[in-house]
């Protein structure tokens, strides 16, 4: 089950907000005190609901996920009462856990597929990836880091260490929300009427990324780059490649968006996940901007400790971007996509960043987007063949120049075109300051123009947003197969 369908829109999300509005009268029932407000009902529900979610299109995956949080939830009741190396072996045991787990369905067939190509006959175990394993991994290490740092309170609840795992809103694509983000929030949070529409309205921006943009930009993507090379032109790969470069932006940003909606309208704060990346003006900007709760999760959790910026710090640099590439897929273009970013941005720390301030702005800004979009070409195939293949036709060395089909999908598309570059850059933030300027902050005009205003947009969106599902095939979000 994905967002972005119509059955989620309006059967699975109708059905969770009445149970989830009957839990939580049911809390203010049981609980007249605010203060000391339980919300154990709340929590079964969601907890209830996300396990539905999950088991919508892999059922048997449930299990294992309830194996990993019952792993988790007893490795971390060792930490919390264990004392010196106790602590540390029972840390080391628990993460090494979660990451066999992680290894053996994520990348077991891959290791198998290259023994055999170098000789060593291995066969392949055919094990299926569940999805989102990627994402609640991360989020289970990040518990018992928390923990054992002592920067979190252990969870001594297996149901409230099960809520954070499985949380639909957020469980199969992220963000991937730290623990000691949302400790304080599982056992005690309070949703305003503000939180709600605001929430709301998240949502429905994310919706209409994903939908109108998105959807769309998939469909001029996979025309240029899903077929085959014999017929691609040099202009032609440039267009599916640009085209892939926005697509990944809308979907994923857009995915992120829903989930912290969704977050927000039960009284969860996820950080940020996106905060315009293409507007960069360095590879490691682009980073900072771009898929920041993997890029915080690796800076605090493997390049600090490696020792950062203090010692070796482009061995901790290429050794974080290796495993970056490693966590999107088993797969040598992810490899060689972690890689390559590692590589550009080593050479930027002791390069460009020392000299930036003396570069024009917008010959950063094209270095930077020349770049990522390279990446994105590798990223996208899977196949080093066709990959090799469509670097030679985009530089030019094999095929035409250009034909009518690439002619077409700019000139049919333009208005797909247009939006999608303005809604890369920071238009909705802006909108947003120039009605405050309009209006006095904290006034009732205010108040009623940013509602109104907000009521309008995410009208608009649903009902162009659900005009498009139906009958659309092509919804998936991009992140959930990592």
């Amino acid at each position: 089950m994905v967002f972005s369908d119509l059955f989620f829109l309006f059967v699975f999300l109708p059905a969770f907000a009445l149970c989830y509005l009957t839990a939580t009268w049911l809390d203010r029932l049981l609980s007249p005190d605010a203060m000391r407000r339980s919300h154990t009902s709340q929590n079964t529900i969601l907890v209830l609901f996300s396990l539905i979610f999950y088991a919508w299109g892999e059922p048997v995956y449930v299990f294992l996920m309830l194996f990993c949080v019952l792993l988790n939830y007893l490795t971390g009741l060792g930490i919390d009462r264990l004392t010196g190396g106790a602590r540390r072996w029972a840390l080391i045991g628990g993460l090494t856990g979660n990451i066999l787990i992680l290894g053996t369905f994520k990348y077991l067939g891959f290791f198998a597929q290259q023994l055999t190509a170098i000789g060593i006959p291995v066969a392949d175990p055919g094990i299926s990836l569940p999805i989102g394993i990627s994402f609640y991994t991360f989020q289970s290490i990040s518990y018992l880091i928390d923990v054992y740092r002592r920067e979190a309170p252990v969870q001594r609840r297996f149901g409230n260490l099960l809520l954070y795992i499985s949380m639909f809103p957020q469980l199969i694509a992220g963000p991937i929300v730290r623990y000691n983000t949302v400790a304080r929030e599982i056992s005690s949070r309070h949703v305003t009427s503000r939180d709600l529409a605001d929430g709301i309205y998240r949502f429905m921006i994310g919706l209409g990324k994903k939908v109108i943009l998105a959807n769309q930009l998939s469909e001029i993507s996979d025309q240029f780059l899903a077929g085959g090379m014999q017929d691609l032109t040099t202009t032609g790969a440039w267009t599916g490649i640009i085209a892939f470069t926005l697509q990944i932006y809308f979907d994923f940003s857009g995915y992120s968006d829903m989930a912290i909606g969704l977050g927000r309208c039960m009284g969860f704060h996820f950080n940020e996940n996106f905060r315009h990346p293409y507007c960069c003006n360095s590879i490691t900007d682009f980073w900072r901007r771009w898929h920041i709760s993997l890029g915080s999760f690796f800076r605090d959790y493997v390049y600090i400790p490696m020792g950062g910026n203090r010692r070796h710090q482009a061995v901790n640099i290429l050794v974080v971007w290796f495993l970056t590439g490693m966590w999107h897929g088993a797969s040598w273009n992810f490899i060689i996509w972690g890689v390559y970013f590692g590589l550009i941005v080593t050479l930027e720390k002791y390069t460009l960043l020392r000299v930036q301030q003396y570069i024009p702005a917008p010959l950063l800004h094209l270095y930077s987007l020349a770049l990522v979009v390279i990446g994105w070409g590798i990223f996208y195939f899977d196949d080093s063949n066709r990959m090799i293949r469509f670097f030679e036709i985009a530089f030019g060395q094999v095929g035409s120049l250009h034909d009518f089909v690439t002619i077409t999908a700019l000139t049919d598309n333009c208005w797909l075109w247009v939006v999608c570059m303005l809604f890369c850059m920071p238009i909705r933030s802006g909108v947003e300051n120039l009605l405050q300027r309009w209006t006095t902050d904290g006034s009732a005009l205010h108040g009623t123009v940013m509602l109104c205003s907000r009521l309008l947009i995410s009208v608009v969106l649903l009902v162009l947003s659900v005009s498009l599902l139906v009958g659309a095939t092509n919804n998936a979000f991009i992140y959930t197969r990592f």
